[in-house]
């Protein structure tokens, strides 16, 4: 029987999102490459306790950075708002605006919200280690500052490294343009930034696209994540379908 890693809907797609699984979820800091009806559908399911891990923590709400004007930003406020989240670990989790702060910033305030900040470029290669199968790593970036405190480092040719672990994540929730029944992904814009490593570094890889094609339909050459990383894919209605505004 031929492989076909299609869900019919999003509900289906997170119902095994457990209390207190981490979850990565993709885009880089606007609307683009991130998977709103994914995250819509986790908020609606209720898993509680959550570390999620994104370049962001909801960048978009309550200042639209990013967003089309006219459509109301969907973005990991969704999960703060709705009290599922614990942990959050991200390179910029607070809003684009200083007078006007996130759901994030004031968890985080509250102290109902952990965060672990992470340089961007070491965000990503944990992430890339982890889709490696590499444990850890040693880099410059954050060496002497606050965020390197408790951490191993080393000294290689007169300069301090830090050594930085992989990220691994039981849940990876992704964007991409296009998907085979397979499971292979093409992205397109910001989608090719955190969406990549994050397929690669969970355990079960959870794509929302704007097409599915049968086994050929995408060319070789512009598969970006093969199909071994993504146990499940699901498509994106047409952009005002079901009376959410989507980009």
């Amino acid at each position: 029987m031929p492989i076909d890693k299609t869900v019919s809907n999003f509900e289906e797609a997170v119902a095994d999102i457990s209390d207190g699984s981490v979850v990565m979820i993709g885009g880089f800091g606007g609307a683009g490459g991130m998977p709103h009806l994914l995250m819509l559908a986790l908020r609606d399911q209720g898993a509680r306790n959550l570390t999620i891990i994104g370049n962001t923590a909801g960048i978009a709400a309550p200042t639209g950075f990013g967003w089309p004007d006219g459509v109301e930003p969907i973005d990991h406020a969704v999960l703060i708002e709705n009290g599922q989240i614990a942990k959050v670990i991200a390179s910029f989790p607070v809003s684009g605006s200083v007078s006007r702060p996130n759901a994030f910033e004031a968890g985080f305030r509250a102290g109902k919200i952990e965060l672990e900040l992470v340089p961007q470029g070491t965000l990503a290669e944990r992430m890339r280690a982890a889709g490696a199968g590499i444990a850890a790593f040693y880099t410059p970036t954050a060496a002497g500052t606050m965020l390197a405190d408790g951490k191993e480092s080393r000294m290689f040719d007169g300069r301090e490294y830090v050594l930085e672990q992989a990220l691994h994540a039981d849940f990876a929730l992704i964007r991409a343009r296009s998907a085979d029944t397979l499971g292979n992904l093409a992205y397109a814009g910001t989608s090719r930034t955190f969406n990549p490593p994050m397929a690669a570094a969970a355990k079960v890889t959870v794509a929302e696209v704007d097409e599915i094609v049968e086994p050929g339909g995408i060319d070789p050459d512009r598969v970006d994540t093969p199909s071994i990383y993504v146990q499940r894919i699901v498509a994106r209605p047409p952009a005002s379908e079901g009376g959410v505004m989507l980009p």
